[in-house]
């Protein structure tokens, strides 16, 4: 009769620390961009351990050398704890080689140490820099069944996760494809085509008008800095980047992502408070994000956002969501960005992308059409991202079973 496979006196536990070894990465004397017969061991830093993707070689002189498929593992930085495999080259500094010194699966200590990715990434140490705490890692305790045994449980893992690897990605396509058609539905709605017939591409409907934007503000600045002087645990809402994103009209006002600011009456930057309406654009770093304020009763911007107050007249919905849209808006706005390093926007490219302008009752019409429909999307992505979450909870599952030996049977 088949059974579980279970630890007893001659399967016991072993510590990491008694069955790896573990070697950091270095950075090379030399290192350049392109290979030479001189420099033709391959780099694998970050970009090449986590898509395959050489874009850096050294002589291997002073290096830690790999060969393909050795584990390695992120050891500094926010993603610290990533598993994953190596190319033949010279280990990344921000990387560490495991090797196993004892008879074992390789693949059954990479699904080990991916099973402790998320206890390793949330407790770091280090206050700058985040990286692996050794001891955490060194004193975990792996089952070591014989290796068949570890065979076997491998093979049992790689069938479920490829299944679930398989919906996952299904998720993923779905995922894609509804970001898809929200822009398909912003680009209908302002070529008229949810409301009027017979439209001509390229044409806006008749009765509709271009303005430039600035025609619709009353006034437009941007945050001031030295705020950080008076963060503080309670007071007004500091509205930062982390509180913008893409595809949608609101801020994110999750309470881990609050800043609180309580500045003096006579502060400069106190002019930039936000009242109900208003319309905020990021104009540094990540370009786009958008969001018309909600009433926050009190409420600042930081430097990297503009504030523009609209003026009466006009759907503010309406603008907003031309705006977020890749053939409105958002694609004016990038064909004005600056800067090859770091890309910004100045107060005078919020004042003059075109807008496509309706009567108040079309614009009326449309917001309403444009909310339904994107409703319905916003529930869709909903039920896409849990079933994303329990897939991820269903792989540690997986995993946590494989390793105290309840995924197996054995006769």
């Amino acid at each position: 009769m088949n059974k579980l496979w279970k630890p007893s006196s001659d399967k016991p536990t072993m510590k990491l620390k008694d069955i790896c070894q573990l070697s950091k990465g270095k950075k090379p004397v030399r290192l350049r961009s392109d290979k030479s017969d001189e420099l033709s061991i391959p780099y694998i830093n970050i970009k090449a351990f986590e898509k395959g993707l050489i874009s850096e070689y050294t002589d291997g002189k002073k290096c830690n050398l790999c060969n393909d498929d050795d584990l390695l593992m992120v050891w500094d930085g926010a993603r610290c704890g990533l598993i994953g495999k190596a190319k033949k080259g010279a280990v990344g500094s921000t990387l560490m080689k495991i090797l196993p010194k004892v008879n074992i699966e390789k693949e059954y200590l990479y699904h080990f140490l991916s099973s402790k990715f998320h206890i390793l990434n949330t407790k770091p140490k280090g206050v700058g820099i985040p990286h692996i705490e050794p001891t955490l890692l060194l004193n975990f305790e792996l089952l070591l069944p014989p290796l068949a045994e570890q065979q076997a449980i491998v093979a049992k893992i790689e069938e479920l996760l490829s299944d679930l690897e398989n919906g996952k990605q299904q998720l993923l396509i779905a995922q894609q494809q509804l970001k898809l058609y929200r822009q398909s539905l912003l680009k209908a709605a302002f070529e008229g085509k949810l409301t009027n017939k017979n439209v001509k591409d390229g044409e806006l409907p008749e009765g509709w008008i271009w303005c430039l934007s600035g025609m619709l503000f009353d006034s437009v600045t941007s945050g001031s800095r030295g705020w950080a002087k008076y963060y503080s645990m309670k007071g007004a809402i500091f509205l930062r980047i982390t509180n913008m994103n893409f595809d949608t009209l609101s801020l994110d006002l999750q309470s881990s992502k609050i800043q609180y600011v309580s500045p003096p009456l006579n502060t400069e930057g106190v002019r930039t408070k936000v009242k109900e309406g208003d319309f905020l654009f990021s104009i540094t770093g990540y370009l786009g994000m958008f969001a018309i304020a909600p009433n926050l009763e009190n409420a600042f911007v930081n430097q990297h956002i503009a504030l523009c107050r609209p003026k009466n007249g006009f759907i503010k919905k309406y603008v907003g969501y031309w705006i977020i849209s890749k053939t409105g808006g958002l694609h004016y706005l990038n064909k004005s960005k600056k800067g090859a390093v770091k890309a910004g926007l100045n107060l005078d490219d919020l004042k003059n992308f075109p807008v496509p302008i309706s009567s108040v009752q079309e614009q009326i019409r449309i917001v309403e059409i444009l909310d339904n429909k994107l409703t319905v999307c916003d529930k869709i992505e909903e039920t896409i991202t849990k079933s994303l979450q329990q897939a991820e909870t269903l792989r540690q599952s997986i995993l946590k079973k494989a390793f105290e030996g309840k995924l197996v049977s054995f006769g």
